[in-house]
């Protein structure tokens, strides 16, 4: 069933002074069905082979990609972000004119950058969430992180940022731009994993995978970064009350690189309910079987056997997102992402009393000092990650 319309809630504060400024293009509510996906993916092939040799076609659907990838149950959405920045100007913002650009709501991508919600640093300035996850991965550039539970974190290039909603949590995400003398670019991935009703109403958690701890498995002229979901009998850490510290669930989201002539495996799933993606966004085309998926594209393929990726010309990245469906309506609506429309109005009810535990900051877009300030986390119980005294991830040969 297509997506109903807009949610008609009343006109309600979102804050006093400083007031939340998120995105809220493709706000809709997902209520109908279960798995509620935003995006349609194109049927190819519906296969159910047991095996996949070279000759064996598992792809079940492909779709392109876009600003915001499809995506499928229990993912809510990826949006893939490639700024190329310019030198800073020493306040940590660009330097360069920010004349033409809507300020507050800059998504145009103008001369290739964006400042988002940011109005001196990109960014996303204060906003709420309810009800679900959210995973940021970093392939180039920094972010400082900052949220209403006191935490804070200054991380970048491999790094990954793990925050769990839950009851409901404000933070910020802002793009420093650190060098004076050369340019800043910035990739990354943000990823929104959704919670069962179960778990929408946990305590709110902040983490940080560091690149140094994320295991990586090498094979055949490629390597698969784990952010979470086991390979080859090594997993990353998962945080309390996720949706992937649930082993039923099957979650994986791996990062796989292939040199030219390489090829990846990914292990089946124990479940064949369980829904795999491959995004291929980078560098050439990626064999799945015997098909071909040109760069710029994702495939859905068949879950439960074997699943060999191979680089055509040249190199190639994809990223690879797994999940056994929740199967639970859906009603979203700006930040928060319930089962119905009277959580969502609940939502907006409770940050309106509480603020979610207010905003312990200065500023809506705070920001940790210059480029002498290296890559740090401070807990909301005060622990200090030391980056630099971290032990390194197991690097696993296949």
């Amino acid at each position: 069933m297509a997506p109903a319309g807009p949610l008609r809630l009343p006109n309600i504060a979102l804050g006093a002074s400083r007031s939340p400024r998120w995105h809220w293009r493709d706000v809709r509510a997902d209520a109908a069905a279960p798995g509620g996906n935003t995006l349609a993916f194109r049927s190819v092939r519906i296969g159910m082979e047991n095996d996949n040799t070279l000759g064996v076609d598992i792809v079940l659907e492909t779709a392109p990609l876009g600003a915001q990838w499809p995506t499928l149950d229990p993912f809510l959405f990826c949006a893939h972000h490639n700024d190329a920045y310019p030198r800073g100007n020493g306040n940590l913002g660009p330097a360069a004119s920010l004349d033409g650009r809507a300020l507050g709501s800059d998504f145009a991508g103008l001369d290739g950058w964006n400042m988002y919600h940011g109005s001196h640093v990109p960014g996303f300035p204060q906003h709420p969430h309810r009800g679900f996850e959210t995973v940021t991965y970093v392939r180039s550039g920094t972010i400082d992180h900052a949220d209403s539970m006191g935490a804070a974190a200054r991380f970048g290039a491999g790094d990954t940022q793990w925050l769990t909603a839950g009851s409901g949590i404000v933070h910020s995400e802002m793009f420093p731009m650190l060098s004076e003398t050369s340019s800043n670019p910035l990739e990354l991935f943000q990823i929104w994993l959704n919670l069962p009703a179960a778990n929408k109403m946990v305590d709110p958690y902040f983490t940080m995978l560091w690149a140094e701890q994320l295991p990586i498995v090498h094979s055949a002229g490629a390597t698969i970064t784990l952010i979470t979901g086991e390979h080859s009998g090594h997993k990353p850490p998962t945080p309390p009350n996720s949706l992937a510290a649930n082993d039923d669930a099957e979650v994986a989201i791996w990062h796989v690189r292939l040199q030219q002539g390489g090829s990846a495996t990914l292990p089946p799933t124990t479940s064949a309910h369980t829904k795999r993606v491959v995004y291929c966004f980078a560098g050439g085309a990626v064999g799945v079987g015997p098909r071909e998926i040109p760069s710029g594209n994702c495939a859905v393929v068949q879950s439960d056997v074997v699943c060999e990726l191979r680089a055509f010309d040249g190199t190639a990245e994809c990223l690879v997102l797994q999940g056994r469906p929740i199967g639970e309506p859906i009603a979203r609506y700006g930040p928060f992402v319930m089962n119905t429309k009277a959580e969502i109005q609940r939502a907006f009810d409770d940050y309106q009393r509480t603020s979610f535990g207010g905003w312990p900051w200065p500023s809506d877009d705070p920001t940790h000092g210059d480029r002498t300030i290296g890559r740090f986390a401070r807990h909301p119980d005060g622990f200090v990650d030391e980056v630099t005294n971290l032990a390194s991830a197991p690097t696993i040969s296949k």
